[in-house]
C-alpha cells in the first residue's frame, strides 16, 4: 500500500497548478478522511491516501474518457502502479456507476475495476460528499444542492448525480450512523 504522503504529494502535483480550487476540495476530502480513524482504525489511512487520489482524474493530462473517477483509476493503476485497493476506490468513489452509466461507460469501468469493500466506498463518499468545491465541510444536502447549480440542470453531471442521490444518502447515513455509535456512551 502506498503512503499517504505518496498519495498527497501525487495530487498535488496533478492538481495543485492547473485546479488550484480541485486542490483544495481535494485536501479537505483528506482532513475528512483523517477524521473518520475512530471508525476505521488500520484502515484509516488507505482512506486518507484514497480521498487525496479521488480527483486526480480531473488533471489536465489525464482526462481521456471524461469521466475522472475512470481516468484517475486508470493512471493509478497503469503509469503510477498503485494499490489496487486505491484504484478500486477512485474508480467506484461517489457512486461512480451512475454517472458511467450515464456516458456509456459502466461495462469498461465495471469491467476493470472490482468495488472496493462498503465500508471504505461509504467512507469516501461521505468525505466527499460532505466537503465543499473549497474545502470546507458542508450537509450532503446543500453539497448535492451545489453540484446541481454549479453544473446546471441538463448537464450531465446533475443527472447522474440526481440518480446516485440514493447511494450517496445511504453511504452518508451510515457513516453517520458508525460515528454515532462510537460517540454513544456505554452504559452498563
Amino acid at each position: 500500500m502506498q503512503s499517504v504522503e505518496w498519495a498527497r504529494d501525487l495530487a498535488r502535483d496533478l492538481l495543485e497548478k492547473p485546479l488550484p480550487r480541485r486542490w483544495a476540495h481535494t485536501q479537505g476530502v483528506a482532513r475528512r478522511a483523517e477524521s473518520l480513524a475512530v471508525i476505521l482504525g488500520d484502515e484509516a489511512d488507505t482512506l486518507v491516501a484514497a480521498a487525496y487520489l479521488h480527483d486526480i482524474g480531473y488533471a489536465p493530462d489525464l482526462v481521456d474518457t471524461g469521466m475522472h473517477q475512470l481516468d484517475g483509476a486508470r493512471y493509478l493503476r497503469d503509469v503510477a502502479k498503485a494499490d489496487n485497493t486505491l484504484c478500486r476506490l477512485v474508480a467506484h468513489h461517489s457512486c461512480a456507476v451512475m454517472e458511467a452509466g450515464q456516458r456509456h461507460l459502466f461495462d469498461a469501468l465495471t469491467s476493470e475495476f472490482d468495488e472496493e469493500h462498503p465500508e471504505l466506498a461509504e467512507a469516501l463518499t461521505y468525505c466527499d460528499m460532505t466537503t465543499d468545491p473549497d474545502g470546507r465541510h458542508l450537509d450532503v444536502i446543500d453539497r448535492l444542492a451545489e453540484i446541481h447549480t454549479r453544473y446546471g440542470p441538463d448537464h450531465l453531471v446533475s443527472r447522474s448525480i440526481t440518480a446516485a442521490t440514493p447511494c450517496i444518502m445511504a453511504s452518508v447515513r451510515a457513516v453517520e450512523a458508525a460515528l454515532a455509535d462510537v460517540r454513544q456512551p456505554r452504559t452498563g
